[in-house]
């Protein structure tokens, strides 16, 4: 073939790819009503093992990823903030801000498996498996502590110098975490335990939201200044910045559609395409509902799985790419 024609075959391809994705639009598919009271926080999703965990002021609601049927409760959770899930011990561990531990459970009959004495108001919490260790944030420690995810014992503690707010792991030994009150992200040798390197954010200030592309070293953070910034993980630069609303709490990342999602609390998830790893467009302002801050995505089915209240009653909404 011809240099000119496969030149004209390829821009017909990127043409026909935008044209595919501009046409996605996601709408509200579904209600689901939550028992209990209280608030929320981070929902996690266990793709693999098909379930949602919905953290729920006390205990952990645990739905089905596809029907949103309820499965179980996980209940003695106090200021639930966020769940890991090693699978490969089938264990899960849950954050237990107002009780200043971790807890373990069993993740097929969603027993508890112990208590983990951890740093003061733990928040977020990741598993990391290059390690094999789960990482909780301590909020007013200003430190992460490590536990070996086989059995829950404390591996060691990382000391921040600032309160973390999210984190995430790229699955070969590196962490990044966000300091809120230090508008930084921290990379962080998780073999180790030692900070390697501190990246300021500018424009982007208050980091609290933060996903991964791990392919392409991009890391994505949601800021409370209304903006997302875009950082080579590699080199911690700011290549890109965009703005969304008020709030941010809560972010994910598509590789097989290369879509940016972040949750702001009012009322939006906001969805970037990714034209390039240092080039995104706005794709699409999805409204939710005031006061839903966070979510979860489930890469298998690209729902997006907001929490939020009906008349002072949890609610989970689920939102489906329609064509």
């Amino acid at each position: 073939m011809k240099k000119k024609n496969v030149g004209a075959l390829f821009i017909a391809l990127v043409l026909f790819a935008s044209v595919a994705f501009a046409a996605m639009n996601y709408q509200l598919s579904k209600k689901v009503a939550v028992p209990g009271t209280g608030g929320w926080d981070y929902i996690t999703v266990d793709a693999a093992g098909r379930r949602v965990y919905v953290s729920h002021s006390t205990q952990v609601e645990v739905l089905d990823a596809d029907s949103f049927a309820q499965i179980g409760t996980i209940p003695n959770t106090p200021g639930v903030h966020g769940v890991a899930v090693a699978s490969e011990f089938g264990r899960g561990y849950i954050s237990a801000g107002k009780a200043d531990a971790a807890i373990a459970f069993d993740l097929k009959t969603l027993k508890p498996l112990g208590e983990i004495k951890v740093g003061k108001k733990p928040d977020a919490i990741i598993y990391e498996p290059a390690t094999k260790r789960v990482y909780v944030m301590n909020g007013d420690s200003d430190s992460i502590t490590a536990l070996n995810a086989s059995d829950g014992s404390v591996a060691g503690t990382i000391d921040l110098g600032g309160g973390p707010e999210f984190a995430v792991s790229d699955g070969k030994g590196n962490v990044y975490v966000n300091l809120e009150e230090k508008n930084e992200t921290l990379h962080i040798d998780a073999n180790s335990m030692q900070v390697k390197d501190r990246w300021p954010l500018a424009p982007c200030g208050t980091p609290t939201a933060l996903a991964i592309d791990i392919a392409n070293h991009r890391l994505f953070v949601g800021c409370r200044s209304k903006h997302l910034a875009v950082l080579n993980a590699d080199t911690g630069k700011v290549v890109a910045t965009a703005p969304i609303g008020e709030r941010v709490d809560a972010a994910s990342f598509d590789p097989s559609t290369r879509v940016v999602f972040l949750s702001t609390g009012d009322g939006k998830v906001f969805a970037f395409h990714q034209d390039s790893p240092d080039k995104y467009s706005l794709a699409q302002e999805i409204v939710t509902k005031t006061g839903a801050k966070t979510f979860g995505y489930d890469p298998k089915s690209q729902n997006l799985i907001v929490p939020t209240s009906n008349n002072g009653a949890m609610e989970v909404l689920v939102y489906s790419a329609k064509p």
